[in-house]
């Protein structure tokens, strides 16, 4: 892998922004940042290859913790394949690693998926899949947003062990109903795995989430939706997150799913580095073609929203990371604490080691875009996945 060198940008480290800045990767690592006068200053080897990007921001890549499918691809296809044609797709769009996020399905099904997602693991030919996220099968029948009923169940931790063994060890996070019985213990056992559970799809009473933070449950799915609501006499889920600052939360900020106010209230009280910016993306986002399907039923997009066609229900986003941070910045966020929600805060509240931050040491996961967010350069590993500028 040749060395490489992307030079004159502003670079936002995920700490600090500093500009007419260059980066150096050598060996899949951040290996140095600098400022001209060093670069000036600098031999580089005849095998460097020395990009210029004066003009344009250069970030950690963007990290996905939340996604569904991309391009036509979705993990709904237990498929390893789809998984690795998902991320050939989303690292033309900036992401450089993501979790792809499995549906609750019938048991058997739900542990063939996992299966195949976890195979397409080390099969990468874009971006990095850092683990796989189940969006249940232990959620509250009365939160269902478009999940089916019938694939719910309550918690049980044989099948849990039978889900971490399909997924030989690569269940990153878990989106469950703390409010369920049971949930303690499965908690705890997920703790143990190194599994980040979050709170989702829930009918939670507030007491139930401070049970829940008890036991390690200190992560929102997608704050707002599909959980219960704020009550004066009951905060429930959405009064737990708010209230609590070490409670980190996902935010869809397609303008759609949670309304940009609510946003901007987020981010006037929540830390900002406890706020992780997800898609939720669908099979059909970014589809070039053909009938657009989701977790086995028809949708269609309105709005920038894939609807159940069946009952009209939101089913998902047609979100990308770049949009979703180009929307932050335009309701009221800086660049950088907009970058910084797409992927330094998913690394840490997932504890991605050495991912979300352009430092020496860590890995060579870049993006580089304009002004209007438009990805110009992805780069996973020290790999180019996209260059539209050298």
């Amino acid at each position: 892998m040749r060395p490489l060198v992307l030079r004159g940008a502003t670079v936002m480290t995920g700490i600090a922004t500093m500009e007419d800045c260059s980066v150096l990767v050598e060996d899949g690592r951040i290996s140095d940042v600098f400022g001209e006068k060093r670069f000036r200053q600098k031999t580089f080897g005849p095998e460097t290859l020395v990009i210029d990007c004066s003009g344009l921001f250069v970030a950690p890549g963007f990290i996905d913790t939340h996604i569904h499918g991309f391009g036509g691809f979705g993990t709904e296809d237990s498929s390893a394949d789809a998984v690795v044609a998902m991320s050939e797709a989303l690292a033309q769009r900036g992401v450089t690693a993501f979790c792809p996020t499995l549906y609750p399905m019938e048991s058997g099904a739900l542990l063939e998926a996992v299966r195949a997602a976890s195979s397409a693991m080390g099969r990468e030919r874009g971006a990095r899949i850092m683990g796989l996220h189940l969006e249940g099968p232990f959620l509250s029948p009365e939160r269902l947003g478009v999940q089916r009923p019938e694939t719910l169940k309550p918690v049980d931790l044989d099948y849990m062990d039978e889900l971490w063994r399909a997924s030989e060890g690569r269940i990153s996070n878990m989106t469950v109903a703390p409010e369920l019985k049971g949930m303690r213990e499965l908690a705890l056992s997920c703790a143990h795995k190194g599994i980040v559970l979050q709170a989702g799809h829930t009918n939670a009473s507030y007491e139930h989430m401070v049970e829940g933070m008890q036991a390690g449950i200190l992560h929102a799915t997608h704050l707002w939706n599909a959980m219960s609501q704020m009550h004066h006499r009951n905060p429930n889920a959405v009064g737990a997150v708010l209230i609590h600052p070490e409670f980190s939360c996902e935010i869809i900020a397609d303008g759609q799913h949670v309304h940009p106010d609510l946003v901007r209230l987020l981010v006037r009280d929540k830390p900002i580095d406890r706020i992780v910016l997800v898609t939720d993306a669908l099979k059909p986002t970014g589809q070039a073609e053909g009938p657009l399907v989701a977790n086995g039923e028809e949708v269609y997009l309105e709005g920038g929203v894939f609807h159940r066609k069946a009952d009209d229900v939101i089913a998902g986003s047609a979100l990308t990371m770049a949009d979703g941070v180009r929307k932050l910045v335009s309701w009221g966020l800086s660049m950088s604490d907009a970058v910084r929600t797409a992927s330094t805060n998913p690394a840490q509240v997932l504890r991605f080691p050495r991912k979300g931050y352009l430092l020496p040491g860590y890995d060579a996961d870049l993006v580089a875009f304009d002004g209007e967010l438009d990805v110009k350069l992805s780069v996973a590993g020290g790999a180019i996945l996209k260059d539209s500028v050298s």
